[in-house]
């Protein structure tokens, strides 16, 4: 559900802690390449989303979607190329499993916020080792983080995605595949994170919980990134489109600035030029093919021809333009 980066969390702590992240800071892909099932997933894959957008990654079933998930989170590793993440970027995700445990809802969200956590293990053993300074130290921490109104805002998470008071207290277990996945989306929004993935979050949820969780991820302080097929959900939530497409061998990304709305708009004219350039170089090589075959014998056109010839050669082929389909026969 949570992880940091490698260089550990940062010291700054406490619920407005992402309000101090550098207004420069970004994810970065630089010249990504991936293989998967021996064919090219991604190839030169580049772009940079800065702190603080809400970008939704779209794109046909297999772009690698999901995949670019899982390079930011470091369980899938690249060919080539770089991913910049600034140093200590707390990220979380939803897990897509949960333990059918015996352990409350509320203490299974609350279980998100991992640094509360670890001050608590560690307040604990000092409590049982008589260390009082450390313990005063510990209590500082909580202070620092707002600890004191976790419990609160767990049960604002949970009553946001329908649970009901009485479900707080609940078992895991006790909880069925659906519930259980609001419950892992609880646990994540409960994670003070820097980016927060989600992949496909109204799945599970009816229209109360997607209004609810619509105003909560504009009001997340952090950089979003959301995989959805909910465009009016993306319309209300995300501020850049990130689009995968796969065009030859391999995807590219092209970011678009705007919620899903602006992108289908600013997507279309792009089809519309690639379209009118396509068609045109079609008929400008026709053009070329029948002026050869013409003039190619005739000698006071030879010269001509064979220059026709090598232009056609080398003329780029400009791709007739396409889109997208979700849907595989």
């Amino acid at each position: 559900m949570y992880h940091s980066r490698p260089d550990g969390p940062r010291q700054v702590s406490g619920p407005d802690r992402r309000t101090l992240v550098d207004c420069a800071a970004m994810l970065r892909f630089t010249d990504i390449s991936l293989h998967r099932g021996g064919r090219a997933l991604f190839a030169g894959l580049t772009f940079t989303l800065h702190a603080g957008w809400k970008c939704g990654v779209t794109g046909a079933n297999g772009a690698g979607k999901s995949t670019l998930f899982a390079l930011v989170r470091g369980t899938l590793h690249a060919d080539g190329g770089s991913i910049g993440l600034p140093p200590g970027w707390v990220i979380a995700h939803v897990a897509q499993e949960t333990p059918a445990t015996e352990r409350a809802a509320i203490d299974y969200v609350l279980d998100g916020d991992a640094e509360l956590r670890a001050i608590e293990a560690a307040l604990t053993r000092a409590q049982a080792a008589g260390d009082g300074l450390a313990e005063a130290t510990l209590h500082a921490q909580l202070d620092t983080i707002d600890a004191w109104t976790a419990r609160t805002r767990a049960a604002r998470l949970l009553n946001g995605l329908g649970f009901a008071p009485a479900d707080e207290t609940r078992p895991v277990s006790a909880f069925s595949g659906g519930w259980r996945m609001r419950l892992n989306l609880a646990q994540a929004l409960m994670c003070r994170s820097d980016l927060l993935l989600l992949d496909e979050p109204t799945n599970h949820l009816d229209l109360d919980a997607v209004l609810w969780l619509e105003d909560w991820l504009r009001a997340y302080p952090g950089t979003l990134l959301v995989i959805s097929h909910d465009r009016d959900f993306l319309d209300r939530v995300t501020d850049h489109i990130l689009h995968l497409e796969v065009r030859t061998e391999a995807a590219r990304a092209t970011l678009y600035t705007g919620n899903y709305s602006a992108f289908e708009r600013a997507r279309a004219a792009e089809l519309a030029r690639e379209q009118a350039a396509s068609e045109k170089q079609r008929r400008e090589a026709a053009h070329m093919r029948d002026f050869v075959e013409r003039f190619r014998a005739k000698a006071s056109k030879a010269r001509q021809a064979q220059s026709r010839l090598k232009m056609l050669e080398r003329m780029p082929e400009i791709a007739a333009a396409h889109v997208d389909s979700p849907f595989h026969f």
